[in-house]
């Protein structure tokens, strides 16, 4: 039996797999709407956005402007933890600009 801590651990390094959807710019330069990412249940929010760039390199010229939202929810784009469930929807939104 796993106690509280090694369980902790475990669970950090459980993978999900989360469904990615590209917006406008983001979309053009992926070449897609949407895909997959296996990535760690308990992340933060800037390594799921380098896990993104890293899967997807051609974000790289717009990534720092990009804005993720998780089921629908902006998440900020720093350290904040983020505890990730399996089929979550992770929104890639390039910056907008408007007239």
């Amino acid at each position: 039996m796993l106690s509280n801590h090694s369980m902790s651990k475990v669970m950090a390094l459980a993978e999900v797999q989360v469904n990615i959807l590209f917006f406008a710019k983001s979309r053009e330069l992926v070449g897609s709407k949407e895909a997959s990412l296996s990535i760690p249940a308990q992340t933060t929010s800037a390594q799921l956005l380098a896990a993104i760039v890293s899967r997807y390199p051609s974000l790289a010229i717009i990534s720092n402007n990009l804005v993720l939202a998780v089921n629908q929810e902006y998440i900020t784009p720093d350290n904040s933890p983020l505890s990730l469930q399996p089929g979550d929807e992770v929104a890639v939104i390039p910056p907008i600009s408007g007239g």
